[in-house]
């Protein structure tokens, strides 16, 4: 499932703590692609606290408590780490993290807090919801077969990569324009994992924030660009993102086309990308302004420019899932429709 469909059903798990609809969710994928960012994500939305707890760094004593003696019985001692109405508030996200990375001693003392929502007379609050996350065994992490009892306790969905979700969660997280522009522009190294190389460093979600993060750090420094960028993404794609944005010097003037000025579009297909994803750049930081609308123009009007339609679609369409609805009312958004009617854009 694409990643904006799963925030959708995370969202809803969520809510349906409330009305005891609740169903616990684990998420397959590959690493770096950013199962537990989207959690984060749902509880950062609502504004609820997160426990996040990495169940293959745990022993069973771990989570179902040490034994005491009191008086002539044996209780339990809950761990502080569990959800409690008191210390955590009344609602929130549990978060079983690389859940199938944990040995299965611990998997089976999980097995009642996740269904029954218990662990002996611990009882999780009403209003949280439990999420697990871990990797797939073909994925060369460490992993174990997840047990029938524990996978039947859970609905269980895939992630999958998706390059516009990715996209437009770079534009709403500040990644740097031509970061975003390189990855439109190769698209299929927006995650490139052969589990038979198990490489240390590979293109991923993940990695491409990393790159975007050394990019901050090492752009006037080009000694080290190249190095640090294959750190990030492997050697191949880092060769080829140093290239992307040493070839960006002959980028039209994007200032000179949100004066709204004529900016011929330049005939180089990467070039071509760099300029769109530096338009939505400008659209993003202008939202809000006095000259918002005048901006969202003059990229309207540049969006009819390129020769191949099929740019200036992606460009409006980036545009619209970062600035929303705004886009609408801009006059030239109708002008631009009407230039491309021949086109279908699957949003």
């Amino acid at each position: 499932m694409r990643p904006a469909h799963l925030m959708t059903v995370l969202d809803k798990e969520f809510l349906s703590t409330e009305q005891g609809h609740h169903t616990p969710v684990m998420i397959w994928g590959p690493p770096g692609v950013g199962k537990s960012q989207i959690i984060a994500q749902v509880a950062a939305k609502h504004e609820i606290p997160l426990i996040d707890i990495r169940l293959s760094q745990m022993e069973p004593s771990d989570l179902r408590g040490i034994p005491f003696r009191n008086g002539e019985s044996v209780e339990w001692a809950v761990p502080a780490m569990l959800p409690d109405k008191e210390r955590h508030g009344t609602s929130g996200i549990l978060f079983l993290d690389e859940i199938t990375s944990a040995p299965p001693s611990v998997s089976a003392a999980a097995y009642q807090l996740i269904l029954d929502r218990k662990l002996g007379q611990y009882e999780v609050p009403e209003g949280w919801a439990i999420f697990a996350a871990g990797n797939r065994q073909g994925d060369r992490g460490v992993t174990y077969a997840m047990p029938a009892p524990l996978a039947n306790r859970f609905s269980h969905f895939d992630f999958e990569i998706h390059l516009d979700d990715w996209v437009a969660w770079a534009y709403q997280n500040n990644i740097d324009d031509r970061v975003i522009a390189f990855v439109r522009f190769r698209p299929e190294l927006l995650f490139d994992f052969d589990p038979a190389h198990n490489p240390v460093a590979f293109p991923s979600p993940r990695s491409w924030e990393f790159a975007h993060r050394a990019l901050q750090k090492f752009e006037h420094h080009p000694e080290l660009r190249l190095g640090s960028f294959q750190a990030c993404v492997g050697p191949a794609a880092g060769i080829e993102l140093n290239a992307f944005i040493t070839n960006l010097d002959q980028l039209p003037d994007i200032d000179a086309i949100i004066r709204g000025e004529e900016v011929a579009a330049p005939t180089e297909i990467d070039l071509q990308y760099a300029v769109a994803s530096s338009l939505v750049g400008r659209a993003i930081r202008a939202k809000g302004s006095d000259s918002a609308e005048t901006t969202f123009g003059h990229i309207l009007d540049y969006a009819s420019v390129f020769s191949q339609k099929e740019m200036g679609v992606m460009l409006v369409s980036d545009m619209h899932r970062a600035i929303g609805q705004d886009i609408f009312s801009v006059p030239q958004f109708a002008q631009w429709s009407n230039k491309v009617a021949d086109i279908m854009l699957y949003q």
